[in-house]
């Protein structure tokens, strides 16, 4: 009988700890879920891929349209096939000194990696200014509602519709209070 007893105390044991560790599971697993759902993990999200497809439009601006100016200002010179050969001898171009193995210093694409770093960079400050512009109109225009719909409680300084006759939080009368420009005169 004994046996039976420890096997029955083993498996009480057993379920309690399953249910602790299921718990444990589900409250990570919110906590996870809060995580993941919370505005700015989303916003950095978007923001990745949006900035993966940026960049993306940005190479082919250079590669597509500067570099070919570029090419066109400095006698046909293509950035990307600029380099100088560090050790191997002499090599007419950067496919013919790859393809022997010798160790090149490839300016040319740094040099492209810093244009694109420009474009980029000039194009993301220029959309950042609209933005905070706009945050700065909107407001702007927020406050301007907020003063023409909303006014002060001069009992308990609430913040009350502009037409209310009693205060929604102290209940005061306000119809023996005349506003000025900026408070109110109890008469």
């Amino acid at each position: 009988m004994s046996k039976k007893k420890d096997f029955d105390k083993t498996k009480e044991i057993l379920k309690e700890q399953k249910k602790k560790n299921e718990e444990k599971a589900k409250k990570a697993l919110d906590e996870y879920k809060n995580f993941a759902m919370k505005g700015n993990v989303i916003d950095l999200a978007i923001g990745v891929v949006i900035g993966s497809a940026f960049t993306n439009i940005v190479n082919t601006l250079v590669s597509a349209i500067i570099t070919p100016i570029i090419s066109l200002l400095t006698n046909d010179v293509d950035l990307s096939t600029l380099f100088i050969t560090l050790k191997g001898g002499h090599f007419d171009t950067l496919a013919e000194a790859k393809a022997a193995g010798a160790i090149t210093l490839d300016y040319g694409t740094f040099l492209n990696a810093i244009i694109n770093f420009l474009i980029i960079s000039i194009v993301l400050f220029i959309v950042f200014r609209k933005i905070m512009k706009s945050n700065r109109n909107n407001a702007k225009e927020e406050a301007e509602i907020k003063e023409v719909t909303t006014k002060t409680c001069p009992y308990c300084m609430s913040t009350i519709p502009i037409e209310a006759s009693k205060c929604a939080y102290c209940t005061s009368s306000l119809e023996n209070i005349q506003e000025t420009e900026t408070n109110f005169k109890i008469e």
